[in-house]
C-alpha cells in the first residue's frame, strides 16, 4: 500500500485537473437543453475508464441518457465487485446563490466547489483512480471489477432498471459497492445500511376559466389557491404526521437494538440548527431527529404556485394552482401504492367548485440492509484502517432508486460506502467535496479491495 500512497500523491495534482474537467460539463439530466452535455459526459467515462487500464468499455444507448460499462475480470478465484456511479447532476437553480458558477469548479478552503463535486461525480471518479492506482504499481487488482455508470440517477433511473433485468448476467457480481452517501461527520466514516425510497406527484388545481376581477367575485367562487392550502393542510398534522389513510400501514419499525445504535451517535440538534439558520427542528412527535430522518416516511411539498407572481399587487382570483410534493418512504412501503393512497385521499378532500388532477413522476422503493455480511465489515475494517476512527452504521434519508432494484433482481449485498459530507450542499448551491475526503478516500478504497480479495480468510 506504500507505493499506491506515494503514486496517489505523486498523481494528485492531475487528478484534481481531470476531476476539474469532469466537473465543468453541465450534464444535468432533467434539462432536455443539456442532453447533449451529458453524452459528453458519458463519453469522458470512456475514454477516462481505458486510460486507467480497464477493459471492454462501452457506451450502452438507452431510451434516454446511455450508460458506460467496464470491466477488469483476471483475479482468479477472487470476488467479482459491481461499482455503481452516476455521471448526471441536479439543475443548479437559483443560480444566484452560487459563490463562484456551478461549472466552473474553484479550489478553496480545502474543498473543490461544482455542481456534482460530491453527488456523484467526485465519487465516481475515486473509484477509477483507485483502481488504476493499483494497476499502475500493483500490476493487477486484488478482486474482479465491473463497473456501471449511468446518466438519469437524478431523473429516478427509468431506463437503468430495464438495463440491469436483461443484462443480469452481464453484471453478476458478488457484492455492490457504491460511493454516493454522506459519512456521519468529519473525520467520521459512516457505512449507510438504509436508504428510503421515493414517490412525487404534481398536484394541478383548476377552478374558474380564467383569473377573476377580485372585487367583482370575490366571496362569490372557490379561489384555487386556497382550495390547493386546503387540501395540502389535510395531508399533515401539527404533529408532523401524515394524515392520508394508509400511509403507515406497511411501515416495518426499526428495532429497538438499532434505534439504540442512533442514539449513541454523536448527533447535537442545536448544531444542525445553527447550521441550517433555523430556531427549531420540526418532525412527527415521538422520535429522534436521526430517526426521522432515517428510518420514518415524510410527506413534504417542494414547490406551490398560482395567481400572480410579479412585483406589487394584482387583485385577481387566481384560475388554476399548482404544488408538487414527493414522500420519502421507508420498508416496506411500496411507492405506487402510497401514490394511490395520496390520490384517494385527494378525491375525498377535493373542496367544493374546483377539479384537481395528479401526475406521478419519479419513484424508488426503500432498502435495508443487514451490518453483519462480511463485505460490509470488511468495509468497516477499512475505513478504520485509513481514518483511525471505528465506521458506524447509519441509514440515509435520501434514495438512491438503483440500490433496491440491484438487491431485488441479483440478490446482491450492497455496501454503501460513501466519502462526501451532510453539509456538501448536494443538490444546492454551492455544492463541493472536501479534498481530506478526497485524499483519504482513494487510499481506504485501496485498501478495500484488498480486504475484500482476503474475505475468506478473515
Amino acid at each position: 500500500m506504500n507505493d499506491v500512497r506515494t503514486y496517489l500523491e505523486q498523481k494528485r495534482e492531475e487528478h484534481l485537473d481531470e476531476l476539474k474537467q469532469l466537473l465543468a460539463i453541465p450534464s444535468v439530466s432533467a434539462l432536455s437543453e443539456h442532453k447533449e452535455d451529458v453524452r459528453k459526459a458519458a463519453a469522458w467515462f470512456v475514454d477516462t475508464l481505458q486510460k486507467a487500464g480497464l477493459e471492454h468499455v462501452e457506451m450502452i444507448e438507452t431510451k434516454g441518457h446511455p450508460l458506460v460499462y467496464a470491466d477488469w475480470l483476471h483475479a482468479k478465484g477472487k470476488p467479482t465487485v459491481l461499482i455503481y456511479g452516476h455521471y448526471d447532476v441536479q439543475p443548479v437553480d437559483p443560480i444566484n446563490l452560487w459563490e463562484t458558477p456551478p461549472f466552473e469548479p474553484s479550489i478553496r478552503e480545502g474543498k473543490i466547489f461544482a455542481r456534482g463535486a460530491t453527488d456523484d461525480k467526485g465519487q465516481t471518479f475515486m473509484h477509477i483512480k483507485a483502481l488504476e492506482a493499483l494497476l499502475k504499481t500493483e500490476g493487477t487488482l486484488p478482486v474482479n471489477v465491473k463497473l456501471i455508470i449511468e446518466g438519469e440517477e437524478e431523473i429516478g433511473s427509468p431506463n437503468l432498471d430495464p438495463f440491469v433485468e436483461q443484462e443480469q448476467n452481464k453484471l453478476q457480481a458478488d457484492v455492490l459497492v457504491i460511493s454516493d452517501t454522506p459519512m456521519l461527520g468529519k473525520g467520521k466514516p459512516a457505512i449507510c445500511t438504509g436508504l428510503r425510497g421515493l414517490c412525487s406527484l404534481q398536484i394541478d388545481v383548476k377552478g374558474t376559466k380564467g383569473d377573476l376581477h377580485s372585487g367583482l367575485y370575490g366571496g362569490a367562487v372557490q379561489n384555487s389557491v386556497h382550495a390547493l392550502v386546503q387540501l395540502l393542510d389535510s395531508m399533515r398534522n401539527e404533529k408532523g404526521q401524515v394524515m392520508v389513510e394508509g400511509f403507515y400501514d406497511d411501515v416495518v419499525d426499526a428495532s429497538p437494538e438499532e434505534r439504540e445504535s442512533f442514539a449513541r451517535l454523536d448527533h447535537h440538534d442545536d448544531e444542525m440548527k445553527d447550521e441550517l439558520g433555523v430556531t427549531e427542528l420540526f418532525g412527527e412527535e415521538g422520535f429522534s431527529t436521526l430517526e426521522r430522518t432515517w428510518i420514518r416516511p415524510t410527506l413534504e411539498i417542494n414547490g406551490i404556485y398560482g395567481g400572480f407572481q410579479g412585483e406589487g399587487v394584482k387583485t385577481v382570483i387566481p384560475s388554476e394552482a399548482h404544488a408538487k410534493i414527493t414522500c420519502r418512504l421507508v420498508p416496506d412501503q411500496d411507492p405506487h401504492q402510497i401514490a394511490s393512497l395520496i390520490e384517494k385521499h385527494i378525491e375525498g378532500h377535493t373542496p367544493l367548485g374546483v377539479k384537481v388532477t395528479t401526475t406521478r413522476f419519479d419513484t424508488g422503493r426503500p432498502f435495508a440492509a443487514s451490518i453483519d455480511h462480511p463485505a460490509i465489515q470488511a468495509a468497516a475494517r477499512s475505513y478504520e484502517a485509513i481514518y483511525g476512527e471505528p465506521a458506524v452504521f447509519t441509514r440515509m434519508g435520501g434514495s438512491i432508486p438503483v440500490v433496491e432494484t440491484f438487491h431485488r433482481l441479483m440478490k446482491l449485498p450492497i455496501v454503501l460506502m460513501g466519502f462526501g459530507l451532510p453539509s456538501e450542499n448536494f443538490h444546492a448551491p454551492n455544492e463541493h467535496f472536501h479534498l481530506e475526503n478526497f485524499d483519504k478516500g482513494l487510499v481506504t478504497l485501496c485498501h478495500y479491495w484488498h480486504e475484500l480479495a482476503n474475505i475468506e480468510e478473515n
